[in-house]
């Protein structure tokens, strides 16, 4: 009787500890579920001022949204490395990761220079006198530029087919490079979204080329355009007058570090994104172009320049392979053409742990 009783009581008492550990989880449950609403409702508001042109007004709402419990954590809340890189003592792995796309970017300048000597020798080229001379040097040069880039190229692809492509027909590699390229791009552009939001830079939009048009040009590029970036204009203007006028250098751009610091590592996170999962990029050299007009429009010594780049090639891979998961979930979203604020909000799903 008394063991009866005993049972009794104790097993009300387990119970009562089951409804309350699952009131608990309902509880948790719709809480997260309230902020996940409130976030996606204030995420509209910021793709509805976007989609007006407002960049500023959007730019405002991301600001003052940020921080608050349930809507937005991951803003210019990245954990960055210091500029003192001799102070940092680097795993061997890491290094070597850091090294190779170093080397790489030193390629994409090389094509990039290839490219820039070519317009001049063609713009160069003497009038009617020894004109059919002059065309075979050209046709020559321009051989020797197309066997080059061939060369850098197959360089740059060569560990990626060493590692992922298994001897096979030449009727199958056509389909498989297809399929590389279809999650190459969206991963490059996820790459420069990703790290944009979470150094503090909004993006107001997006492209990424369709499957047509990849079939008629596997080059054909993608874009992400950021609030805050609006001195790469000046960056042009300035390049088009030196052109125009053949005058020596302008005088030097200016920008804040930060500014220099957020740029450097959101240019090179495309290129970076896409080797952290091929083993190289297909992004060719514009973005590294990009970076290297900047800083000689700043003026920069090339020490001076090279460290910086080395920074922010560090500096991204960290932030890129901490966050692997939300890179593909974003790479996915924007395969779809999600919104901006879809996007941002499959960041914010997927950012990991307490230090961002």
């Amino acid at each position: 009787m008394n063991f009866a009783v005993h049972q009794g009581g104790l097993g009300n008492s387990l119970l009562r500890q089951r409804w309350a550990v699952t009131g608990a989880v309902v509880s948790a449950e719709q809480k997260d579920a309230g902020k996940a609403l409130r976030r996606r409702r204030a995420l509209k508001m910021v793709d509805r001022e976007l989609s007006k042109g407002n960049y500023r007004a959007a730019l405002s709402l991301v600001k003052q949204l940020n921080g608050k419990p349930g809507v937005l954590r991951g803003f210019g809340a990245a954990k960055q490395v210091s500029h003192k890189l001799d102070d940092l003592k680097l795993h061997e792995s890491l290094q070597s990761l850091v090294d190779a796309i170093l080397d790489l970017i030193d390629k994409c300048l090389q094509f990039a220079l290839l490219d820039e000597v070519s317009v001049k020798a063609s713009e160069s080229m003497p009038d009617e006198g020894n004109e059919s001379h002059c065309e075979e040097d050209h046709f020559l040069y321009t051989q020797f530029c197309f066997t080059y880039r061939l060369t850098l190229y197959d360089t740059m692809r060569q560990s990626v087919f060493c590692h992922y492509v298994n001897p096979c027909p030449l009727s199958s590699v056509s389909s498989w490079t297809m399929t590389l390229f279809d999650v190459a791009k969206p991963s490059h552009e996820a790459g420069h979204f990703l790290v944009g939001y979470l150094l503090g830079v909004l993006p107001r939009g997006y492209e990424i080329p369709s499957k047509e048009a990849l079939r008629q040009d596997r080059f054909a590029a993608g874009r992400v355009e950021f609030v805050g970036f609006e001195f790469l204009g000046e960056v042009r203007t300035t390049e088009i007058k030196e052109k125009k006028f053949r005058k020596g250098k302008s005088n030097k751009g200016k920008i804040s570090s930060k500014t220099l610091n957020r740029f450097s590592c959101v240019i090179v996170a495309g290129l970076i994104a896409e080797y952290l999962i091929f083993g190289y990029s297909e992004g060719l050299h514009s973005d590294v172009e990009k970076l290297d007009k900047v800083l000689k429009w700043l003026g920069l010594p090339e020490s001076e320049a090279y460290s910086q780049v080395k920074w922010a090639v560090l500096n991204t891979v960290l932030i890129l392979s901490h966050h692997h998961e939300a890179r593909l979930e974003l790479a996915k979203a924007m395969s779809l053409g999600e919104s901006v604020g879809y996007c941002i909000d499959t960041i914010e799903n997927f950012i990991n742990g307490e230090v961002i």
